[in-house]
């Protein structure tokens, strides 16, 4: 199941990846403001998420691939501000924005993310351990 998932995250990564460098709008309406340089920030992290997601996918380093996963692991860690500001700014708009089904399950996935990136790259196997 493991190997699945890396391939499921690393594509998911990939294809954010892609759209931090081809789509930035989307993503700087999230920025918070006391995100200095904001374009370079949303065009960095995309080449981030690309960079991770190939390292996660590589088959000949597992240290590598563990690297990989702490890196995005620790990247969606960093992005979880944009998201929370993402939350508050649709949240306070008139129309309600996208409302709490959007973002409240956005916010539990985050934590999830970031054990799964840890997890699929082999840096843990909390709370899988492998039977003796």
């Amino acid at each position: 199941m493991r190997p699945i998932l890396r391939w499921v995250l690393a594509a998911f990564y990939a294809a954010a990846g892609y759209f931090h460098i081809a789509a930035p709008r989307g993503f700087l309406t999230i920025m918070p403001g006391w995100v200095p340089y904001p374009e370079a920030v949303v065009l960095w992290t995309g080449i981030a998420e690309l960079l991770g997601a190939a390292g996660l996918i590589q088959p000949w380093s597992p240290r590598l691939r563990m690297a990989a996963g702490i890196g995005l692991a620790l990247y969606a860690l960093c992005v979880w501000p944009a998201n929370i500001n993402h939350f508050g700014m649709d949240l306070a708009r008139e129309d309600g924005g996208m409302g709490l089904a959007n973002h409240v399950p956005r916010m539990i996935a985050q934590p999830l993310i970031i054990w799964l990136a840890l997890w699929v790259s082999g840096a843990t196997n909390w709370p899988l351990r492998p039977k003796s």
